[in-house]
C-alpha cells in the first residue's frame, strides 16, 4: 500500500518499478545462472537517478529522501536479488560516506563518474578475515603516513562490487596503539599500483552481485584522500551502516514480495485431488501470513527511514526493521517453496534463487545477532 507516500514519492514508486520490470526482472534467472552483473542495469538505472540516491544533485545525483531510497530498494529486490544487492553496495556503502564525510575535492573528483551509470561503481571495505562483526578491535589493515601520502597494506574481504568499482573507501588502523579513535577511512581508487582484487566469490546467493577479496601491497594515495576526519573512521562505519540496514531491509521485502507473488501464482495453477492448491486452508494459511509479515516489515522500514529523514535518531528502528525485515524474507521465500513442492526445489522455479538470495540478508550489513545487542542496548538503557 501507498498510504504513507507522497505523492513525488509515488511518482517515483512507479518509475523504478517500471525500470526493474523491463531491465531488470526479465534476466533475473541470467544473471544468476551466468554469475554475471547486470551492466544494463547500471548504464539505464544512472539516468533515472538510481546511482545517485545519497549524492547531491551538484555533483550528478538526485539525492533522494530515505523513503524513496527504501522504495527503489524494494522495487530492485523485487526484480532480482543481485543487482538490489550492488545497487545498494553502491549507494548506501560506496557513496554515502564520501558524500556526507568527504572533502569538497573528493566529491567533486569522485561523486560524478559513479553518479550518470557511464562509469563503473562505488564500494566500501570493512570485513577482514579476521574481522567481521568485531571491526574496532579486528581491524588489521594499516595506513601510515610517508610523505605526501598513506601507504596502506592488508586485506579485506566480502567487498561488494570491489571488481566493478571506481574506487574502494577502505577502513584502516591509522593508529598502532588502538583504541576507538585508531580507524579512519581512505578513498584508494581501484587502479592504484599494489592493489590486488581477488576473483569474485562464489557465493550460495546473489551470484550476479560480484564480492572480493582485496589485498593493499604498499598502496600509496595522497594524504587528501582521507575520508573525513582521521579517528573517526568507527564512527562513520556504524553511522553508514545504520542507514545500509534499512536498504538491505528493502531488499528484503521485495525478494518476499517476489515470492509471494509466485506462490500465489502457483497454488492458483496447480491442481491435486480434483481442485487449486490454492482451495486448502494450509495455503491460505501460509499465504496470509506472508503477506501479513511483508505487510509489517515494509511498515517498520519506513518508520526507520522517516526518522533519518527528519534527522532523529534512528538506530534502534533501523535495527528492529532490518532484524525483521530479513528473517521475514527467509520465512517467506521458505514458504514459498513449500508452496511449490518439489518444483520449488527446481532452478526451472525463481522461488528457489529467491530462497538464495534471501539468505545473505540475515549476515550482511550486520547479522541477526548484531541487531538483536544493539536493540538490546537500548531497550536496556536507562536513558
Amino acid at each position: 500500500m501507498d498510504f504513507d507516500l507522497n505523492e513525488e514519492q509515488k511518482a517515483w514508486k512507479r518509475t523504478v518499478h517500471d525500470f526493474v520490470a523491463k531491465v531488470v526482472k526479465p534476466r533475473a534467472q541470467e544473471v544468476d545462472e551466468r554469475e554475471e552483473f547486470n551492466w544494463e542495469a547500471v548504464r539505464k538505472g544512472g539516468p533515472l537517478g538510481l546511482l545517485g540516491m545519497n549524492i547531491p544533485e551538484e555533483y550528478g545525483g538526485s539525492n533522494v529522501d530515505m523513503i524513496s531510497s527504501t522504495i527503489a530498494m524494494e522495487e530492485l529486490g523485487w526484480g532480482c536479488g543481485s543487482t538490489a544487492l550492488a545497487f545498494t553496495a553502491h549507494n548506501g556503502l560506496g557513496t554515502a560516506p564520501l558524500t556526507r564525510y568527504g572533502s569538497e575535492e573528493l566529491k567533486q573528483k569522485w561523486l560524478p563518474l559513479v553518479a550518470d551509470g557511464k562509469g563503473n561503481l562505488g564500494s566500501l571495505a570493512l570485513t577482514e578475515p579476521g574481522a567481521g562483526s568485531d571491526i574496532q578491535g579486528g581491524v588489521t589493515c594499516r595506513a601510515e603516513k610517508q610523505g605526501g601520502d598513506w601507504v596502506i597494506n592488508g586485506a579485506k574481504m566480502w567487498c561488494t562490487n570491489a571488481g566493478i568499482a571506481e574506487y574502494i573507501i577502505t577502513l584502516v588502523r591509522t593508529d598502532a596503539k588502538g583504541g576507538s579513535k585508531s580507524l579512519s577511512m581512505i578513498l584508494v581508487p581501484t587502479g592504484s599500483k599494489g592493489l590486488v582484487i581477488d576473483p569474485a566469490e562464489k557465493k550460495m546467493g546473489l551470484r550476479g552481485s560480484p564480492t572480493h577479496g582485496v589485498h593493499y601491497e604498499n598502496v600509496r594515495v595522497p594524504l587528501g584522500y582521507l575520508v573525513g576526519e582521521e579517528g573517526r573512521g568507527m564512527h562513520q562505519t556504524l553511522a553508514t551502516l545504520d542507514a545500509g540496514r534499512i536498504s538491505i531491509g528493502g531488499i528484503s521485502v521485495g525478494l518476499a514480495v517476489a515470492a509471494l507473488e509466485a506462490a500465489v501464482n502457483y497454488a492458483r495453477e496447480r491442481y491435486a485431488f480434483g481442485k487449486p492448491i490454492s482451495e486448502f486452508q494450509a495455503t491460505q494459511f501460509k499465504l496470509s501470513n506472508m503477506a501479513t509479515e511483508i505487510e509489517v516489515a515494509r511498515t517498520m522500514l519506513h518508520k526507520a527511514a522517516w526518522l533519518k529523514d527528519q534527522g532523529r535518531p534512528f538506530n534502534k528502528e533501523a535495527a528492529m526493521a532490518k532484524l525483521f525485515a530479513t528473517e521475514m524474507a527467509e520465512r517467506v521465500c521458505y514458504d514459498a517453496i513449500q508452496i511449490h513442492g518439489g518444483n520449488g526445489y527446481s532452478r526451472d522455479f525463481h522461488v528457489e534463487r529467491m530462497y538464495r538470495d534471501a539468505r545473505l540478508m540475515t549476515i550482511g550489513e550486520g547479522t541477526s545477532e548484531i541487531q538483536r545487542l544493539v536493540i538490546a542496548r537500548h531497550v536496556l538503557s536507562t536513558e
